[in-house]
């Protein structure tokens, strides 16, 4: 497998484990008194966002991305539903 769908791959489920981490773990800690949720969840999106940065940059040698689009692909990262907007400029990269 490539490193650029190395890098969608991990994208998606990087995007995914952050929507879950703001739209479940962390109402479910705010609202109902479950912290246990957020140190569970956000130590999974801690770790696959870790896996995120290390694939951009993998995938940054091959494709190759230009800075712009590294720093573009990593600010998108930490808005939520930003990751499914970076799947779609990847397509477009290898479009």
């Amino acid at each position: 497998m490539s490193s650029l769908n190395k890098f969608r791959r991990i994208n998606t489920i990087e995007g995914y484990s952050f929507l879950i981490l703001v739209f479940i773990a962390m109402p479910l800690k705010y609202a109902f008194g479950f912290p246990i949720a957020t140190k569970i969840v956000g130590m999974i999106h801690g770790g696959l966002f870790i896996w995120f940065v290390i694939q951009l940059i993998e995938s940054s040698k091959e494709v190759p991305f230009s800075l712009k689009d590294s720093l573009k692909f990593f600010i998108l990262s930490l808005i939520p539903f930003g990751s499914f907007y970076t799947e779609k400029l990847c397509k477009d990269k290898i479009a």
